[in-house]
C-alpha cells in the first residue's frame, strides 16, 4: 500500500490579543472595563504567561469572539 498518504494533523493557529486589542475587536469595551470583568471572573477567558503574578494578559482571539456570542439576548418578540 505505498500509494496511502497518512493523515495529517489539522494545525491549530491561535492569536493572542493584548487587552487593548480586545478593545478594538469589542465595541464600547476599555481596558479598564475588561480588567473589571476580569477581576470578577465574568469576562472572556485569558492566559498570563508571565505567571500568576504577571503582569502580561492575553486573550485567544477565539475565546473572545465565543464570549462576544455566548452573550446573545433577544428582546421580547423574539423570545
Amino acid at each position: 500500500m505505498s500509494n496511502v498518504t497518512p493523515l495529517r494533523k489539522p494545525v491549530i493557529e491561535h492569536r493572542y490579543l493584548s487587552p487593548l486589542q480586545v478593545c478594538e475587536l469589542v465595541p464600547g469595551m476599555t481596558v479598564v472595563n475588561l480588567q473589571e470583568l476580569r477581576k470578577r471572573g465574568l469576562g472572556p477567558k485569558y492566559r498570563k504567561p508571565t505567571g500568576d503574578n504577571g503582569k502580561v494578559v492575553v486573550y485567544a482571539e477565539a475565546d473572545v469572539r465565543a464570549w462576544v456570542e455566548a452573550s446573545v439576548h433577544g428582546t421580547r418578540e423574539q423570545s
